[in-house]
């Protein structure tokens, strides 16, 4: 089984715009989950990492490594940032290398400058969710998409993003998919449909018009209800909803309630407000 992994990434990066592969898309995941806060150093990616967290077999992750390490460094991503002096634009690359190891089956790659910090110092504004969310996705754009509406999950919907700026977050070269009936069917409906079958979020959007003509998309999203286990250890108390004669409650990692304080809360005041609804384990 896979190991539980988390990609924490700052929002200026959710919010980058970028057109990339999806076993580069998925081996800076794995490096940015991997690197466990220390993004300055050489990172290395295993087949058998790769194949285990995705589900493909150890043949597979090799070709696909080798084949994305050949490619990787070529991939560039624009970001912005609000400065002292006004909203900054950067175009940067993704790594500053990337190699790949024949017969011992690993890439080795190193961050760019500019990505270090937004992977490092996310103190402020950051995304983060575990990567088995995404790992059964096999789009690009729903992996994307994902990312883009997470980042709100505080409030659970999206302001209205222009078509043209949604197609730059998803990472649609300009050519590709003009026709709105082609973009809703090939890119959006089918990131929606990978989204609400494979992750813990049911999401649904609207198309919003000018005259005749759809200039824009707003998202609105849900936790899944979660099986419920009355035999299930409470992080905290260490009994179950069985041993407590408590109804059966959601289960949700530490981690998604941490998710759920607000500004100011401690983790004691924030467990008693959740603990009625919610069991908080470990993992």
């Amino acid at each position: 089984m896979a190991r539980r992994l988390t990609v924490k990434k700052s929002n200026a990066l959710v919010n980058a715009s970028y057109t990339i592969s999806l076993t580069e898309q998925r081996m800076i995941l794995l490096a940015i989950a991997t690197a466990g806060g220390k993004a300055d150093v050489p990172l290395q990616i295993n087949a058998s990492t790769y194949a285990d967290q995705f589900g493909v077999t150890r043949h597979a992750a090799y070709e696909a490594l080798r084949e994305a390490s050949l490619t990787l460094f070529e991939r560039r991503f624009t970001f912005q940032e609000d400065t002292p002096k006004g909203l900054k634009t950067t175009l940067s690359r993704w790594v500053s290398h990337v190699s790949y190891a024949e017969g011992a089956g690993y890439v080795e790659l190193m961050f760019s400058p500019h990505v270090q910090p937004l992977l490092c110092e996310l103190e402020r504004k950051f995304t983060h969710y575990a990567l088995e969310q995404v790992s059964a996705l096999t789009s690009v754009y729903a992996i994307r998409l994902y990312e883009l509406l997470i980042s709100w999950r505080s409030v659970g919907k999206t302001p209205v993003v222009h078509i043209s700026e949604f197609r730059e977050r998803l990472g649609v070269e300009e050519g590709e998919y003009r026709r709105m009936t082609d973009f809703k069917r090939w890119v959006l409906d089918s990131a929606i449909d990978q989204i609400n079958q494979h992750t813990d979020i049911t999401a649904r959007y609207e198309q919003h018009k000018t005259g005749r003509s759809i200039t824009g998309f707003s998202f609105s999203f849900s936790a899944k209800d979660l099986k419920r286990d009355p035999n299930t250890v409470d992080l905290l108390t260490g009994h179950t909803d069985a041993e407590m004669g408590k109804p059966r409650r959601q289960i949700i990692t530490k981690k998604k309630a941490e998710g759920m304080a607000r500004p100011g809360e401690s983790y004691e005041d924030l467990y008693r407000r959740l603990s009625r609804d919610y069991i908080i384990k470990a993992a």
